[in-house]
């Protein structure tokens, strides 16, 4: 195990809300909360301020209930444009530090000062501690820093000293300091991951980190291995740089979504798969710009009464980024899944994953499917050209103009996400 290296972790500590209390004055100090358009129906907190966490308000949850916790609440919407501004700026605050900087979200970052660190006067303490001065003193932003000699464990310190906190976890007292934590707290150690270690005695990391290869393997498969190493600071992943000016590109796409809260509850079949529509063909279009294609699918739904979530996901005969084909089967998966007898959907999501190389040789067949395929293909391929050129909008869907509601969206430019994984 290599204990010699110097890795950083920054987090700007409730990020959006920050920026947004940053940019104006006069909501510093006050309870903020950055949520979405009630009357579009996306009211979920996408961040709060600490003001307005100490008086109850979570993330992730309705605004109504942001509001029941704390009546004072300041709303605002969120302006994604300049939280990716303040979040390149950050990082042109710790490229003045080393070149290896791998952004992990907008508002954090691992930097891997090893061999850097002499040039800013050699105690790594101060220099982290110096990172996280110039992000407040010049961003005017809240941030936590955590510094170790891995990946893993430098987030761990980041993550346990909020806001505006500082810690160090070396071989000396990651012990005390990390393995008395509830396993939770472990990147990856999600709430079913750390139910099921529940069922078997592991409550903390230093209980994982002890635990027998039969014991986590059989429990959590590879990836039991995996968060165990994690617990035991065997991480040795490398901070993977990333190009100033890029935009968190250059690392392999494990999957690409896309979601919305809808404007109004689904209440049948047919709006059901007008908005897998909506969401898929983007989720399709970004597959052909990536050259990839996908022979998985995925569809979620949240439910209008309960806001519980389900997912269902189901393996493709070949591998495709037709939109047809990818809109097709996730919207089959999500109307087999609901009984709009008795259901409403809130949020409906389309995912692809399991993701290939596009632009294969393909094998023609005597039914002709493979041909019509290519044709599809190639519409596809020239509706891409069009929107590219004119808008999205250039090309709409019948289906999408029926419902006013949905024909405002545009969910390429409005909704897109496509997460990288840890492990790329």
């Amino acid at each position: 195990m290599d204990t010699s290296r110097v890795i950083v972790h920054s987090d700007m500590n409730a990020f959006y809300a920050s920026v947004e209390q940053a940019e104006r004055p006069d909501l510093r100090g006050l309870p903020v909360v950055v949520g979405g358009n009630e009357d579009t129906r996306h009211g979920i907190v996408l961040t709060a301020s600490y003001e307005a966490k100490r008086r109850g308000v979570k993330t992730g949850t309705a605004l109504w209930e942001a509001r029941r916790a704390c009546p004072d609440a300041v709303v605002v919407p969120p302006r994604f444009e300049l939280y990716r501004r303040y979040s390149h700026l950050a990082r042109r605050i710790y490229y003045d530090y080393t070149d290896l900087v791998e952004p992990f979200g907008p508002d954090e970052a691992w930097l891997d000062i090893t061999n850097s660190v002499h040039l800013s006067g050699g105690d790594p303490e101060l220099v982290a501690q110096e990172i996280s001065e110039r992000v407040r003193t010049e961003l005017g932003l809240s941030v936590s820093v955590g510094l170790s000699w891995n990946k893993i464990f430098a987030k761990f310190g980041s993550d346990h000293d909020k806001p505006d906190g500082f810690m160090c976890v070396t071989p000396e007292n990651c012990m005390r300091l990390v393995w008395g934590a509830p396993v939770s707290d472990l990147l990856y150690v999600g709430p079913a991951t750390a139910r099921k270690l529940a069922r078997v005695g592991i409550l903390t990391i230093g209980q994982l980190a002890q635990a027998p290869d039969e014991l986590v393997r059989g429990m959590l498969g590879k990836m039991g291995i995996v968060v165990r190493s994690f617990a035991r600071g065997l991480d040795e992943s490398p901070v993977c740089p990333l190009d100033l000016a890029s935009v968190d590109v250059g690392r392999e796409v494990k999957s690409v979504g896309n979601g919305i809260t809808c404007p109004f509850d689904v209440e049948d079949a047919v709006t059901a798969r007008q908005v897998v529509w909506l969401m898929g063909e983007s989720v399709a279009q970004r597959l052909r710009a990536l050259g990839l294609a996908a022979t998985c699918v995925g569809v979620s739904g949240r439910d209008a009464e309960s806001l519980l979530g389900r997912s269902r996901q189901r393996r493709l005969f070949r591998p495709t980024n037709i939109t047809s084909e990818l809109c097709a089967g996730a919207a089959d998966l999500l109307c087999a899944d609901w009984d709009f007898r008795h259901e409403k959907i809130r949020a409906i999501g389309v995912r692809a994953s399991c993701l290939v190389p596009a632009g294969g040789p393909v094998q023609l067949d005597l039914d002709g499917v493979e041909a019509a395929r290519l044709r599809m293909a190639s519409l596809d391929q020239a509706v891409d050209g069009l929107r590219l050129r004119y808008g999205n909008h250039a090309v709409r869907r019948l289906s999408e103009l029926a419902s006013p509601a949905l024909a405002s969206l545009d969910p390429e430019r409005d909704h897109f996400t496509h997460p990288v994984s840890y492990f790329a």
